[in-house]
């Protein structure tokens, strides 16, 4: 049985308070009278602005009709949480990662996209980005949300200091790494220390019921590979050149300070990064990394990212849900895609847009799609993956520190955490 989740008023009244303190309305909110059809939209703080004037141009196409749309801020990474708290009452619309439709289609809060609708995006968007909202729910597949970028991970590098040989591997970056210079990789993010696992080809499984509530999880990062695998992470933690404690403030701080050379991230970073580099400013796909080092069977990896998508949903609850299909779809047409590219750098999903000079001549979406040739798709995900991995990664940047880290109980316990399943409430 599907549910939702309620909260006391109380609570609800903190949350409105909060998202009405983060939110704008395209063109305002005042005087529109209650024949306006309110579109709520939540997107990230980076994309507020471009939401905003996605609103506004929404709003010219429909001159017919009165709109009031309210941008508010909401966070992708963890949008599903807040959605089910309400579904009810939260947003018309929303930005998410394609991660998470199994949580949101199990909580009743995504619509399925359906009728002529499904057939132009269908028709424009590629096989894969398709595949990514596509769920099966109850035996019966169906397309829950409407695609407009991928989403993963590269290389950024100072082309100054390392030549395209030298971002091949990690050895070749981590030998130019002199004075103090480092390499950055996120290693306490599941979503980046997954790449390490899933180049020995590791990974989980994850069994659904009829309504997508998880009932079993596997995973084998633990066997005699996986264990390698680690022992090879474990080794970078413990190299000075490399900063294991990266994050996005750490690494954009790193270039504009000049103490990182190179660092695995995502897109979002790409302006801050490019500005203060200028001229220096370069990506590639992932290096590999060195496994059974200085052992028998030494051999280079190539990490593998997770490749992921971000969409915008329809809450199956929402009071227009006509209106707010129309503009989750205005929202990732052709053109708000390229346009989306221009001011953040996300690479189209519609195969034409995608096609434009512009996106084929540049380097991150050169990079991005160097990278999706070394990438597992992310879906089926267990909802427990993350939070496993970034404590197996904190305990190895706590122990580079310490001189002390059993990588044997600890990586034990991050699959045993992996693998620990909730049953789903009735």
């Amino acid at each position: 049985m599907k549910r939702k989740t309620r909260i006391l008023s109380c609570t609800l009244t903190a949350v409105s308070a909060l998202g009405f303190a983060g939110c704008s309305c395209a063109d305002g909110c005042m005087g529109m009278g209650d024949d306006a059809t309110k579109i709520t939209v939540w997107v990230s703080e980076a994309d507020k602005a471009f939401a905003t004037q996605v609103a506004n141009d929404f709003k010219a196409a429909h001159p017919d009709k009165k709109y009031n749309i309210v941008i508010d801020i909401q966070g992708e990474n963890d949008v599903a949480t807040r959605v089910l708290k309400d579904v009810e009452n939260a947003a018309d619309v929303y930005s998410c990662l394609n991660d998470q439709l199994s949580k949101l289609i199990n909580g009743d809060a995504l619509a399925q996209i359906a009728g002529e609708r499904l057939t132009r995006i269908k028709e424009v968007n590629s096989a894969d980005a398709i595949d990514s909202v596509t769920m099966k729910v109850g035996g019966v597949e169906g397309v829950y949300g409407m695609p407009y970028t991928d989403n993963t991970f590269f290389l950024y590098y100072d082309k100054s200091a390392l030549t395209e040989t030298d971002v091949q591997s990690i050895d070749g970056i981590l030998s130019k790494c002199t004075g103090g210079k480092k390499f950055a990789y996120p290693m306490k993010d599941g979503w980046y220390t997954s790449a390490f696992y899933f180049g020995k080809d590791l990974g989980f499984e994850v069994t659904y019921d009829d309504n997508l509530g998880e009932t079993e999880i596997t995973c084998d990062f633990d066997n005699a590979t996986g264990t390698a695998v680690t022992q090879a992470m474990w080794d970078l933690v413990k190299d000075a050149r490399v900063k294991a404690d990266a994050d996005d403030s750490k690494i954009t701080a790193g270039f504009h300070d000049g103490s990182i050379i190179a660092a695995a991230s995502g897109i979002w970073n790409r302006k801050t990064i490019e500005t203060y580099l200028g001229d220096k400013f370069a990506a590639t796909k992932l290096p590999t990394y060195t496994l059974n080092k200085g052992a028998t069977g030494e051999e280079q990896v190539q990490l593998v990212s997770f490749a992921g998508y971000k969409l915008m949903g329809v809450n199956n609850y929402s009071k227009n849900k006509t209106d707010a299909m129309d503009f989750a779809e205005f929202y990732t047409n052709r053109e708000n895609q390229i346009k989306h590219f221009e001011v953040r750098g996300f690479v189209p999903t519609d195969e034409q847009a995608r096609a434009d000079e512009k996106v084929q001549a540049d380097v991150c979406a050169k990079a991005i799609t160097a990278q999706l040739a070394h990438s597992k798709t992310q879906k089926g995900v267990p909802s427990t993956l993350w939070v496993p991995m970034e404590g197996l990664g904190s305990a190895m940047i706590t122990g580079a520190q310490s001189g002390s880290f059993n990588l044997a109980a600890q990586l034990k316990a991050c699959v045993d955490a992996i693998e620990t399943t909730t049953a789903q409430a009735e």
